[in-house]
């Protein structure tokens, strides 16, 4: 059982061990576009880790070591969601080629359908060292709790989705990996506490590094689908940093209001007038500075999507970022 620790952070110059964890779904060029990375795309992605000399690592170690501070640089973790069948045939040889580890999160209803992996092919990637297959549940549902969904059903659907594919990768693969991906990215503070619960590391897909001030429920990935991991703004998101502020401390994703109000303490060191924020489909927006030093950001209209981001960044030096961004999810829009 992992135990997490929420300590409070001196926000002095430290050493930073800061987590990249980037996201996949299909690697192919025949597959739908917004959830697929063109295979030269994923060529070139991995050929900028290696122009960067980052350190590919295994996704349980590198998120532990930089929840722990562990370490100087940057490292990078690769991470691929619903175990498309395009993982097996060209992903992971493509990463094997290079000895770069990585991890399948595995939604177990689907393994055998047409597209997905068999479970003789995730036996075979489950004995490759340096493959970790992980839960991604069982039907790869929206877990968040639905409006006006009596507290019962709830709880006996997250369990049957959590607990069911942590029985079935165990029964089948001898799998009992601490880590669940959740789909869609979406969840609330309750589906968050069904994770630490469990001892489990909970990863969304937000934006931006973890580091010491992440939380191990709502741990952040950078989508590297065609539209998003382009080139030109992926070596920003390699080397980014943690924003210095407690993750834990940060609003739940499900929104009150629309737009919702983010609000967050902004470090001493840091300056609002160097701080940029963003909104989903909506470019920059403003920044409020309050009187007593918290930052306040609200989109200037409503989204009308189910779910959206802020992103704020910072300079962090060296040419790096401070990123920061807060999930969205508007539970009266339609389900996927």
């Amino acid at each position: 059982m992992i135990v997490f620790a929420f300590l409070t952070l001196a926000l002095g110059p430290s050493v930073q061990a800061d987590l990249v964890i980037l996201q996949y779904h299909h690697v192919s060029d025949a597959t739908p576009p917004s959830t697929s990375t063109s295979e030269s795309l994923f060529e070139a992605q991995m050929e900028m880790l290696e122009d960067l000399e980052l350190e590919v690592v295994p996704l349980l170690d590198g998120t532990q070591n930089a929840l722990e501070e562990d370490a100087i640089r940057n490292s990078v973790a690769l991470t691929f969601d619903d175990a498309y069948e395009s993982v097996y045939s060209t992903a992971a040889p493509l990463l094997e080629a290079r000895d770069y580890p990585y991890t399948v999160f595995v939604n177990t209803d689907a393994v055998g359908r047409p597209g997905y992996m068999t479970w003789n092919q995730l036996e075979e990637l489950a004995s490759r060292e340096g493959v970790t297959l992980a839960n991604h549940s069982t039907d790869h549902g929206h877990l968040a709790r639905k409006p006006d969904e009596p507290e019962d059903q709830w709880q006996q659907r997250i369990e049957h989705s959590l607990d069911g594919a942590q029985k079935e990768l165990q029964q089948r693969l001898g799998i009992d990996t601490p880590m669940f991906a959740y789909p869609y990215g979406e969840f609330d503070s309750a589906l968050e506490d069904h994770l630490s619960d469990r001892g489990w590391y909970g990863y969304s897909q937000h934006s931006g590094p973890i580091g010491v001030y992440s939380s191990p429920t709502r741990l952040p990935r950078f989508p590297m689908a065609n539209a998003y991991g382009q080139l030109g703004s992926l070596k920003n998101k390699l080397l980014s940093r943690a924003f210095p502020v407690d993750a834990g401390i940060l609003p739940d994703g499900v929104i009150p209001s629309n737009p919702p109000i983010l609000e967050f303490p902004l470090p001493e060191r840091l300056s609002s007038d160097r701080l940029t924020c963003f909104a989903s489909g909506m470019g920059r927006i403003e920044i409020e500075t309050l009187e007593d030093g918290m930052i306040r950001v609200q989109a200037p209209e409503a989204f009308n999507s189910r779910r959206f981001r802020y992103n704020c960044t910072h300079p962090a030096g060296d040419g790096r970022f401070y990123w920061l961004s807060q999930p969205w999810l508007d539970l009266s829009q339609p389900e996927d």
